[in-house]
């Protein structure tokens, strides 16, 4: 994990800019500082949104019924897949069933088919094995890849540690400024801080199971053999500092 710190910094002060102060209150200054923190980490966690789709030309009870087969089995394949006691889950994200329809020359609505969709959410630590889940599942009948999400599961403990280091610069800078101003802190007027993250990467996947069966192969080996290799890239979280001082 390498971590860069960018620190800038301005100063309104005794003898600069003073704060207003009565004849029972010792005349105080201010000064500001702005730091920043970031880490690259690896990813540990992975969301993978999987989506069935189905169509048939006459009955939606058909294609109801054939997505309800294909989600099944790609729902008890990828369960097989995760481990559900390291916190892997998967769940329904939302089904969807509609008749579709087109517009003739004469502008005139024609029922062209009936189309269901399913979307499957799998969360799962195991990031090494996120090629070999999405084959599978292409290979059992699922149609689109929808999203693959990236995190860190320790977001909150590494944002911690940036604002520490954040917090610490921001002492250090600020006590140099009002020594060579000729002041010292007495204390802190206020505090904001922040964190956030950014993904160095989004994948997109291609679909090498879906090619790969289109030439015959079957299911299995088109897992064993295609397996489409997903990587995680870089997530970079970063941790901002503003704060003043009291000065005198």
């Amino acid at each position: 994990m390498a971590a860069a710190i960018v620190a800038g910094m301005f100063v309104s002060g005794y003898g600069l800019t003073s704060m207003a102060a009565d004849n029972n209150t010792p005349e105080r200054g201010t000064l500001s500082v702005s730091t920043s923190a970031n880490a690259e980490v690896s990813p540990d966690v992975v969301e993978i949104n999987i989506a069935v789709k189905t169509k048939d030309p006459k009955s939606l009870q058909k294609a109801s019924t054939d997505n309800k087969l294909i989600s099944d089995n790609v729902y008890n394949a990828i369960k097989a897949m995760i481990n559900s006691a390291n916190g892997d889950y998967i769940k329904t994200a939302d089904y969807n069933a509609r008749p579709v329809y087109t517009y003739t020359n004469n502008n005139k609505k024609v029922l062209d088919k009936y189309e269901v969709s399913n979307s499957i959410i799998v969360h799962t630590k195991n990031i090494d094995q996120v090629g070999k889940i999405i084959d599978k599942a292409i290979s059992l009948g699922a149609t689109d890849v929808n999203d693959l999400k990236f995190s860190v599961s320790g977001y909150e403990k590494q944002c911690n540690e940036l604002l520490t280091t954040a917090s610490n610069k921001a002492k250090t800078r600020a006590d140099v400024a009002a020594k060579a101003s000729g002041t010292y802190i007495t204390g802190v007027k206020h505090m904001n801080i922040s964190c956030s993250e950014n993904s160095s990467n989004r994948v997109q996947y291609r679909y090498m199971a879906n090619k790969a069966m289109a030439l015959g192969a079957s299911a299995d080996s088109v897992v064993e053999e295609a397996a489409t290799p997903i990587q995680g890239g870089i997530i970079k979280i970063y941790a901002n500092l503003n704060a003043e001082y009291f000065i005198k």
